[in-house]
């Protein structure tokens, strides 16, 4: 199984994915790691990435979930996967072995956390991109991220155990 916890930047996707990986003792990824330089670089200016841009990043991503699978290993991934096309293109292969958690908050909070951030090449200028481009999902488990990562948490395992 693989669960991809997904969101806008700020939702505490690493946080709850690092969380949920020491509870359940699965390997966990952040999607931040399989960016090109190219793209840490362009988002350090401010700048919102186009498809195009994330085309590599989605490839990288995709390699991830399929061998973890295919080696008969779990893993978590933090992503923020806002369009409908990146899920699908994430899950077309493994469709039935992947978790989906939406975490869902508003841009005040969201963005109130960014502000917070320190040492992170995400700029607050793309939050508003993140906003416009989201498509909230309908296949995920969505709790809102005004709950503490512990209760998120228990919240997944809870779905998990369904």
């Amino acid at each position: 199984m693989f669960c991809i916890i997904m969101g806008v930047a700020g939702s505490g996707k690493s946080t709850v994915g690092k969380l949920l990986s020491q509870r359940l003792g699965w390997q966990f990824y952040d999607a931040d790691d399989f960016h090109t330089p190219e793209n840490i670089a362009k988002m350090s200016l401010g700048l919102p990435l186009s498809d195009r841009d994330r085309e590599p990043w989605l490839d990288r991503l995709k390699q991830l979930i399929e061998q973890t699978i295919n080696q008969g290993n779990s893993g978590i991934l933090a992503c923020s996967a806002l369009k409908s096309s990146y899920r699908q293109f994430l899950t077309q292969e493994q469709k039935n072995e992947i978790c989906w958690v939406y975490l869902r908050g508003d841009y005040q909070l969201i963005s109130t956390r960014i502000k917070q951030r320190q040492q992170h090449f995400f700029k607050e200028e793309i939050l508003n991109t993140q906003f416009a481009n989201l498509e909230e999902p309908t296949e995920a488990l969505i709790i809102d991220v005004s709950l503490s990562p512990d209760a998120i948490v228990d919240t997944i395992l809870a779905y998990l155990s369904d």
